[in-house]
């Protein structure tokens, strides 16, 4: 029972998937984001989009301390005791290098392909691509100063044969959960557990120049990101990521099941 705040499948094999194929679709594709009351296997869910946070003076960036990210810490105790193990396992703290291999469906608004083409100069952070059944391949490694890094290859793309989308996510200097992209631009990030999914929720962009952290207003971003990790079983996990933007709506939603390598958990 995944129990998830659904966001489009779109129509390709992944929606078809056994786990996933009865969540109900609501309306045209940008209003899959944000509608309340969608039905998953029984279970009442409503989708609430957090407030996108005001955003604070400018504050000079300490050094990063090189302590390696303790996501569990970052849960909480209970939290982290209610994830499946193996979703514990795959964000353990240093946690050796692995590469998923899966299928995404990409879908974003004509809003989201502008953003994602002006982010191209702070490393491309988003895709662009709206296509089904992508064959995608995911590395998870440290960035050897403490932080992970996400990197995901779109083998087969509208309009290109390959794209990578990378971040690195690390604590902050307060402790927190801070997400960067080689060009800087960087989000502030709640992770908490939810009906057995680990989830990561954007707070406030901010761009990391030079030792300084520039906030970024709300309404010049993508919007809230929204990223789950649902357990499928032994050696499958479900990712899914949406955006929502307070004027815009939905300017991205992607999800897509992937292997793990490591199948025993």
């Amino acid at each position: 029972m995944l129990g998830l705040h659904m966001y489009p499948l779109a129509t390709g094999p992944v929606a078809d998937l056994p786990e996933i194929k009865d969540l109900q679709r609501v309306g045209p594709w940008h209003g899959y984001c944000a509608e309340p009351g969608v039905s998953t296997n029984g279970v009442h869910t409503v989708f609430k989009l957090s407030a996108l946070a005001r955003p604070a003076l400018s504050t000079e960036v300490p050094a990063q301390p090189h302590r390696p990210l303790n996501l569990a810490a970052l849960v909480g105790a209970e939290g982290w005791s209610r994830l499946p193990a193996a979703v514990r396992r795959r964000f353990a703290i240093a946690h050796a290098e692995t590469v998923y291999e899966g299928r995404m469906d990409l879908n974003c608004s004509g809003i989201g392909r502008a953003y994602a083409w002006l982010c191209q100069v702070f490393g491309g952070p988003l895709t662009p691509d709206r296509a089904d059944a992508v064959p995608t391949r995911v590395r998870v490694r440290s960035d050897g100063c403490g932080g992970v890094v996400w990197e995901r290859q779109f083998s087969r793309c509208t309009g290109a044969a390959r794209r990578t989308v990378r971040s690195t996510k690390l604590q902050g200097p307060d402790g927190g959960l801070i997400e960067r992209t080689a060009g800087g631009l960087a989000m502030r990030l709640a992770v908490f557990e939810q009906h057995g999914a680990l989830v990561f929720e954007s707070r406030s962009y901010f761009l990391d120049l030079f030792g300084w952290a520039l906030p970024v207003p709300a309404w010049l971003t993508p919007g809230t990101c929204r990223v789950e990790h649902h357990d499928l079983g032994p050696g499958r996990f479900l990712f899914t990521l949406v955006m929502n933007h307070p004027w815009w709506g939905c300017t991205f939603a992607q999800a897509g099941v992937f292997i793990d390598p490591d199948g025993s958990a």
